[in-house]
């Protein structure tokens, strides 16, 4: 169903930034590409824009943007009076409608009457190079029912305005006005592991090294520091592990009983020090970090999840899903040093060396 407020990640329209915002964006392109991407849709930038022109909002945020230091008591309660504002308006009639459209045609896709899915920001100054804004924005996991998710882009809308984005937005000079967020409503994984990977070694910018980090149960815990991951350096020539640390893994996050929603739980002592991926995951981690590194041409972060169920409705074999990918924005916004050849460069230099290895 085609819709100014809607957009399937499989659907063959042009991906871009300015309706999508960056994640989504990625969500479609690595889609195309073939990558393991769980099925959903994009709430466009259109259907945000739609709810701050209904009854004044757009004035009214801006009002209260009007004048606003850097001081955490301001921005506490500016933050959220604009949150209450935006959670409390009605989703416009038509925006509704399509979200509720583009979700049953996912259940449908699926097999599933009520598919739980993850609901995540996709804001235009998001997922860039030179500021991701990782984690300043909300998800929400786990979200079953229309009405739900529609509850779900609220909230994720709202959160442009945390305490915490107005503060990174403010302490890297970024606007507070005109923001547009997109979302995107994706199929949740089952996951038996979570985690990131990222196509430089994040200790000292080496290209040639992918690092994978990985806990149980979904990556929540690792994204807010509460559980040490598991860490795999990975050559990314030969695909091989260099180097293994496995540290000891306490909890995992995992649907909660009825499928709604999230619990924490203990793992078990037999589990807590073991390796959560096998040498063949790792491989097929670092092997999808570098098909999105190859279809974007520069280091690439992303996040995937390992399927407890990997032959079920997502329509692929691999046991691995790419939940997003983005630019790596530490090692890359750094100046690179060239490298200085002697006694010849390139294939003249190697065979120099191997010719007189003691000089």
């Amino acid at each position: 169903m085609n819709s100014p407020y809607t957009l399937a990640f499989d659907n063959s329209a042009e991906a871009g930034t300015s309706r999508l915002g960056g994640k989504c964006a990625a969500l479609i392109v690595m889609t195309r590409a073939g990558a393991p991407v769980p099925p959903g849709f994009v709430v466009t930038m259109d259907a945000f824009e739609a709810l701050l022109d209904r009854s004044g909002l757009r004035r009214a945020v801006d009002a209260a943007l009007a004048g606003l230091v850097a001081d955490p008591g301001a921005v506490a309660a500016r933050g959220a009076e604009i949150r209450c504002m935006v959670i409390d308006q009605p989703v416009p009639s038509p925006v509704a409608s399509a979200v509720t459209a583009a979700y049953e045609e996912l259940c449908r896709a699926v097999g599933c009457p009520d598919v739980a899915v993850a609901v995540r920001s996709s804001a235009e100054v998001e997922d860039l190079t030179e500021a991701s804004c990782a984690g300043q924005y909300d998800t929400f996991l786990w979200i079953r029912g229309a009405d739900a998710v529609l509850g779900a882009v609220r909230r994720c809308w709202a959160s442009l305005w945390t305490d915490r984005a107005i503060i990174y937005r403010v302490a890297r000079g970024l606007p507070q006005r005109g923001l547009r967020m997109a979302v995107a409503v994706q199929q949740m994984v089952d996951a038996r592991t979570s985690g990131a990977a990222v196509t430089v070694n994040p200790a000292d910018g080496d290209p040639s090294k992918i690092r994978v980090e990985a806990i149980w149960g979904l990556g929540q815990l690792m994204v807010s520091g509460e559980v040490t991951p598991d860490a795999y350096l990975v050559d990314k020539v030969l695909l091989s592990t260099v180097r293994t640390t496995v540290s000891p893994k306490h909890q995992e996050l995992v649907p909660a009983p009825g499928g709604h929603g999230l619990a924490r739980r203990a793992v078990e002592e037999g589990r807590q020090q073991v390796p959560c991926l096998d040498q063949g995951e790792v491989v097929e981690i670092a092997r999808l970090a570098k098909t999105a590194e190859r279809q974007y041409g520069c280091p690439q972060d992303i996040e995937w999840a390992v399927d407890k169920h990997p032959d079920g409705s997502t329509g692929t074999g691999a046991s691995v899903r790419l939940l997003q990918t983005r630019p790596e924005t530490v090692w890359s916004s750094r100046p690179r040093t060239p490298a200085r050849a002697s006694h010849g460069a390139g294939v003249s230099s190697i065979l120099d060396t191997l010719l007189r290895p003691g000089r």
